[in-house]
């Protein structure tokens, strides 16, 4: 009986390129049955796969409607991964023979299970990355386009943003710092969202301190707390901001606005719950000040 081919691959890619025809084209004209296995990423969009199942088997049977387009998660384990991928072709074609292929930076280097596999030689430099890099900025005046972003967006998960803010401390607790964002003129404690590039939220308070406060020397960072915040620019969305809290000891140096910060002033803590009823602490971190308030007296 001869074997169906078994094409092992992402495809994530808004059109196929050249290298992906071939690949198609060259399994398809060695067997009469040919299979897709797409690999499907635990990560609910994002840059590496922005395309979902559904999109790409509609693209594959755009160009072959004859493809059988299966999916299969990916795994952390490659040796997991294999047996995953062996179960389901033997289970959804029982009594079937199988040869699998692949091609640049394919799943070979990491199968194995027990089916035979052939590397194909490559076409060119074709790389589906560098086209989604290329056209990641592209607006196009379709109605299929606009269509695209709102399925994108309505398929994602909602999403937490976190930040972290600062409560400087000096005086043995008696003075916190606070800063004025620039056509702002309520007082807030310093902070901003952490970056996928911080080590921890730890790392990311010390920045986030840096860039508003300047060169400041102050103690470790010391966790206090964490809150929703009702930031106006997400009140009426799904996505929210949950920060995280800390306090630390001022040590030396003067205190400089910068960034997103026009202004910075030392405050009696004991004055914070007064500012918050005259209305000149940012009703958003009004849940700060009272997380503050418990930790330092307790």
């Amino acid at each position: 009986m001869k074997a169906t081919g078994v094409i092992i691959a992402r495809f994530q890619t808004p059109y196929l390129h050249d290298g992906h025809k071939y690949l198609l084209d060259e399994i398809r004209s060695k067997h009469n049955k040919v299979v897709v296995v797409l690999g499907v990423s635990p990560v609910k969009g994002s840059r590496r796969n922005p395309f979902d199942f559904y999109t790409r088997e509609k693209l594959l049977k755009q160009y072959a409607p004859e493809l059988m387009v299966l999916p299969l998660s990916d795994h952390p384990s490659d040796e997991a991964w294999s047996k995953q991928l062996d179960t389901l072709l033997q289970n959804t074609f029982p009594q079937e023979s199988f040869i699998l292929y692949g091609s640049r930076d394919c799943f070979i280097a990491y199968y194995s299970g027990h089916l035979q596999v052939v590397a194909l030689p490559e076409l060119g430099e074709h790389s589906a990355t560098a086209i989604r890099n290329e056209n990641g900025d592209k607006v196009l005046d379709t109605t299929d386009f606009r269509m695209g972003i709102n399925y994108a967006y309505q398929n994602t998960y909602s999403k937490v943003y976190p930040t972290v803010d600062i409560a400087v401390l000096k005086d043995g607790d008696t003075q916190v710092l606070l800063g004025k964002k620039h056509n702002a003129p309520q007082w807030r404690f310093p902070g901003g969202f952490a970056d996928p590039t911080d080590e921890t939220y730890e790392a990311a308070a010390r920045r986030e301190l840096q860039e508003e406060c300047g060169d400041m020397e102050i103690d470790n960072m010391q966790y206090v707390g964490s809150a929703k915040i009702d930031d106006w620019r997400y009140r009426s969305e799904d996505d929210k901001i949950v920060t995280l809290f800390f306090k630390t000891q001022w040590i030396f140096g003067q205190a400089q606005a910068s960034d997103d910060l026009k202004e910075l002033g030392w405050f009696p803590v004991k004055e914070l719950k007064t500012m918050m009823q005259q209305g000149t602490i940012v009703k958003e971190h009004h849940v700060l000040v009272n997380l503050l308030m418990k930790n330092v007296n307790a």
